[in-house]
């Protein structure tokens, strides 16, 4: 075993856990290995009992053990197939957001082009009536957030494919950005002359998903999808360069 103190600048529970997922993934706990005992990783880590527990427990989670009650935690057989997650904590800093969205892009794509050649008519109407919610909330100050995740939604669920909005419901709060990262809508002339341009482009996919143009909708969300990357990338390289 080899399990180093745990620094207190983070979660203490999940230093633990990166490092007993890291041993796991890397082999050195076998599959079916069983793991040191709660008091043997309260010594070997010098954190408390309630530590180790929320650490196993995220590492069960993850599928990469199984608790036995009164015997321990054992390996999973397959760890290397844990479910993929893209947890809170890992978004520290822009370029892991930058990473979420360059994943939108494979998805969120296709999801337009399939929502304007499947969706009925409540559907499209649905997808409109999010549109509206974006203009209304800016019209009284407001940041749209919530708004907008609605329209991409909506979108989603137009699909008439349930894995879209799985997809979506799972990246949760990561699908729009300045929920999490700030001056964005400052460097674009402030928030409602920002949420105006993202307003457009949004018309643009909608406009595309009620014309039935799949190839329309999926070129309008490409380049709205892209140049949101664009802008925070940007943004991305003005916080480097003051810091």
């Amino acid at each position: 075993m080899r399990i180093r103190p745990v620094a207190a600048e983070r979660k203490l529970s999940r230093r633990l856990f990166e490092q007993l997922a890291e041993q796991i993934r890397s082999g050195r706990f076998a599959p079916g290995a069983r793991l040191p005992t709660e008091l043997a990783l309260t010594r070997a880590a010098r954190v408390s009992r309630t530590v180790v527990r929320e650490a196993v427990a995220a590492l069960r989670a993850e599928g990469l053990v199984i608790t036995r009650q009164g015997v321990g935690a054992f390996v999973s057989a397959e760890p290397q197939r844990a479910p993929f997650r893209i947890e809170p904590e890992r978004m520290q800093t822009l370029d892991d957001i930058l990473s979420v969205m360059e994943l939108r892009l494979g998805v969120e794509i296709e999801s337009a082009g399939l929502a304007a050649e499947r969706a009925s008519r409540a559907q499209v109407k649905a997808i409109g009536a999010a549109l509206e919610g974006i203009e209304r909330a800016a019209e009284d100050g407001r940041s749209a957030v919530d708004e907008d995740l609605e329209f991409h939604r909506a979108i989603a669920e137009a699909t008439g494919n349930a894995e879209f909005p799985r997809f979506l419901q799972f990246i949760g709060g990561h699908l729009i950005p300045r929920r999490t990262v700030s001056g964005l809508p400052e460097r674009m002339g402030g928030q409602r002359a920002y949420l105006a341009l993202i307003q457009e482009e949004h018309r643009r996919i909608y406009q595309a998903i009620e014309g039935a143009d799949g190839k329309g909708a999926r070129e309008a969300m490409r380049r709205h999808l892209t140049r949101s990357l664009e802008r925070y990338r940007q943004l991305a390289v003005e916080k480097k360069n003051a810091a």
